[in-house]
């Protein structure tokens, strides 16, 4: 059976969109999905921090065609994507409730309800009251879950899975492995994922 890692953050679009098709994938391919969030910002801040100088320096028309670009992927996958009036938002948070979650067997549901309360309903999943009730909305205890994310085990996995990615060569999200060593980054790549798993 083919392993497939999902690295991801909440706090970008083009992962909200692979993470809404990569249960597809592994399915299809019947591959074992590892759910694996991390902080994208500690990614940017080691090794790509050429992401701050774009986002500070944008070249005009090529802002305007991903922006289009954003919308025709969403639409082509069903689901809706606005533009968060706090942008980039702090992740911290919401990324150890996503391995709070992932304790208690609930990250999918959990991750899902964080991206859409991000990219669709434009709430603030840097704060800890949209995020206990993100928690109580999918089944979890949202004090529990608030309670947790600040216990230091928590902290440390987060901080494992960002260092595991950066020490394998990510500089981002989402990025994507088949069987440990062949990465692909970004929701564009999932048709070549889906290639090079029907070919294993």
């Amino acid at each position: 059976m083919p392993r497939l890692e999902f690295f991801f953050d909440c706090g970008s679009p083009w992962t909200y969109l692979a993470f809404h098709k990569i249960e597809e994938v592994a399915e299809e391919a019947a591959a074992a999905l590892e759910w694996r969030p991390i902080l994208v910002g500690g990614v940017f801040n080691a090794v790509n921090e050429s992401v701050y100088e774009q986002r500070a320096n944008p070249v005009p028309a090529k802002a305007r065609w991903w922006a289009k670009d954003l919308q025709d992927w969403a639409r082509l996958y069903g689901i809706a994507i606005g533009w968060p009036s706090i942008f980039p938002v702090n992740s911290v948070a919401a990324m150890r409730g996503c391995i709070v979650a992932q304790e208690q067997g609930a990250l999918p549901a959990f991750a899902r309800a964080v991206f859409e309360a991000y990219w669709g309903e434009d709430r603030d999943i840097s704060q800890e009251f949209e995020l206990a009730a993100i928690a109580d909305s999918v089944g979890l205890d949202g004090r529990a879950l608030s309670d947790r994310i600040v216990r230091p085990e928590v902290k440390q996995a987060l901080r494992a899975n960002t260092d595991e990615l950066i020490a394998r060569g990510g500089f981002g999200s989402p990025t994507i492995f088949i069987d440990r060593d062949d990465m692909y980054f970004g929701n564009d790549r999932l048709p070549l994922v889906r290639h090079a798993l029907r070919s294993r």
